[in-house]
């Protein structure tokens, strides 16, 4: 019977080698990825799925962060992208170092995603004077130099260096201080919850002694009013700080800011409330004219280009910039 059977698959592979030779090609070019991501468009995400606040007061309209829409490159989408004019970005454009693989990328964009976070919820709860206690800061591994003599990772927490507990991110440069370049410092960190022990060595990094070792911070805190933000394992990057913030601010003060409306935006977000640049702006600019924005608020670093791409597509969109939260509580409340 097995005998059988596989003299019908060699016959068959011989009649039909063309063609199997033409499928496993067309296969191969659909599934092997290319090392480019293609930006082939711009969406808007609804903040009210993703945002809940102790005796929240909801607004009537919406809240959206955009995004831009990217997909990694396969052959036949790399030629395409010439065809529809998609912004091509080469995997070593957002690389900081040879070493640096696309995990180290994704496990990056995921901190800047939850310091924009923390960011927007301490900027909020200020503005709106809710009570929010700072109790400190939480230290986290974003980069580590190629250099380094390290058993830390990307997204390590650390704790203590050399059994001194670290506070705030200036205690690790005091205590490297106290040592030589090319001394081991034991450090003690957690990774996935469970606190380990390793080391890093102090060099001497444009005449400064450092460990290569390169932190984002956020903070341990404590609000009146508790908050639950929901994001997808998808999704990173700081660009949505500033419409979190002018969300949850909304969230926590009686007046309806939206007053019905539909408003849109994008920008980062610091823990005092000013709105920081981002990228792919006309990409964002397209998202908020799909989805019928209202108003559309940008970072007033990238206004202009907005501005021009607006003209460019002919859009009927109210594109507003700001350089502060204050800002588009502002305009907001005035209109």
């Amino acid at each position: 019977m097995l005998n059988k059977i596989y003299v019908k698959i060699i016959n068959y592979i011989k009649q039909e080698y063309k063609f199997l030779i033409i499928l496993s090609i067309i296969i191969f070019l659909g599934l092997f990825k290319l090392p480019y991501n293609l930006h082939i468009g711009g969406g808007i995400i609804n903040i009210a799925n993703r945002l809940k606040i102790e005796n929240e007061y909801r607004e009537t309209g919406s809240y959206n962060m955009s995004y831009v829409r990217s997909i990694r490159a396969t052959i036949p989408m790399y030629l395409l992208s010439y065809v529809f004019n998609w912004d091509r970005e080469s995997i070593d454009e957002v690389k900081l170092d040879e070493n640096d693989t696309v995990s180290d990328i994704w496990k990056r964009e995921k901190l800047y995603l939850q310091e924009a976070n923390d960011n927007a919820i301490i900027s909020a709860y200020t503005k709106a004077k809710e009570e929010i206690n700072i109790k400190n800061e939480v230290l986290k591994v974003l980069y580590i130099d190629k250099d380094s003599q390290t058993d830390l990772a990307i997204g390590d927490t650390i704790i203590s260096v050399n059994g001194i507990k670290i506070n705030v991110f200036e205690d690790i440069a005091e205590t490297i201080k106290n040592y030589s370049v090319g001394d081991r410092i034991k450090i003690n960190y957690l990774r996935d919850d469970e606190e380990k022990e390793g080391y890093f060595t102090v060099r001497n990094i444009n005449g400064e002694k450092k460990a290569g070792l390169y932190i984002v911070k956020f903070f341990d805190y404590d609000v009146k009013r508790n908050i639950d933000l929901d994001f997808s394992s998808r999704e990173g990057g700081p660009s949505g700080g500033f419409m979190l913030s002018l969300a949850i601010y909304d969230r926590l003060t009686e007046d309806d800011l939206t007053k019905g409306r539909k408003v849109v935006g994008t920008g980062t977000i610091d823990r005092n409330g000013n709105v920081g640049e981002i990228g792919g702006v006309k990409y964002k600019i397209m998202g908020a004219y799909k989805g019928n924005a209202d108003v559309f608020f940008v970072p007033e670093e990238n206004y202009n280009e907005a501005m021009q791409y607006k003209e460019e597509k002919g859009y009927e969109l109210n594109i507003v910039k700001v350089k502060t939260l204050d800002d588009a509580i502002n305009y907001l409340r005035s209109k």
